[in-house]
């Protein structure tokens, strides 16, 4: 799990700073990548929207990656069972629950955000990746000896939150996928090869 009060609290802090010092070079590199794909036939509000998803993606999992996968002071564990380590959580302090419900929900989010733009991908395909991408973490949580918990309930949390964020964007991607079909009905190619990933 992400850790408990008031040591779950402190290992927020990271995630928190890195996130927000990596915002400026988060922008630089959406417009490096836009003004890389300048010869694409793809409008620009298209290859913009696919810089952002991309860069978004991987700025908004990186600290959530790094701080889970960051070596505790504590003997591994394993909890296969799923919904035991939640119901025990979720009957304890209800600070610890807070951050940790809402910790692992955010792990996959902004994949899960940020996927349906850039790619045909539909919520429930979101999930079933955000879901094996969890379970690759805890593995390697356990494989590695990180001191920490590799609990079947974080995969479903962590999976859990990349589709509720899909939902959150949907009426972002879903215009976009809109506007794709629009633009290649009015050339005549319902199916172009601009269309295929999503804007």
């Amino acid at each position: 799990m992400l850790g408990g009060l008031p040591g779950g609290v402190a290992r927020w802090i990271p995630v928190v700073a890195v996130s927000l010092l990596a915002a400026p070079l988060a922008y630089v590199a959406v417009r490096l990548l836009e003004r890389g794909r300048r010869d694409r036939p793809a409008p620009p509000e298209t290859v913009r929207r696919q810089a952002l998803a991309e860069v978004g993606m991987v700025a908004g999992t990186i600290p959530w990656l790094w701080m889970i996968l960051t070596p505790l002071p504590a003997p591994r564990e394993v909890k296969p069972i799923p919904l035991v380590d939640l119901v025990d959580l979720l009957t304890g302090s209800p600070a610890v629950a807070f951050f940790q419900v809402v910790g692992n929900l955010l792990v996959f989010a902004a994949f899960g955000y940020f996927a349906p733009m850039r790619w045909r991908l539909g919520p429930w395909t979101v999930v079933a990746m955000a879901a094996a991408a969890s379970a690759i973490v805890e593995l390697l949580q356990y494989a590695l000896n990180l001191g920490r918990v590799s609990s079947v309930d974080d995969v479903l949390l962590n999976a859990a939150g990349s589709g509720l964020a899909a939902l959150a964007s949907r009426r972002v991607w879903a215009a976009a996928r809109q506007e794709s079909r629009e633009r290649g009905a009015s050339a005549g190619e319902p199916r172009s090869s601009e269309a295929r990933p999503v804007p």
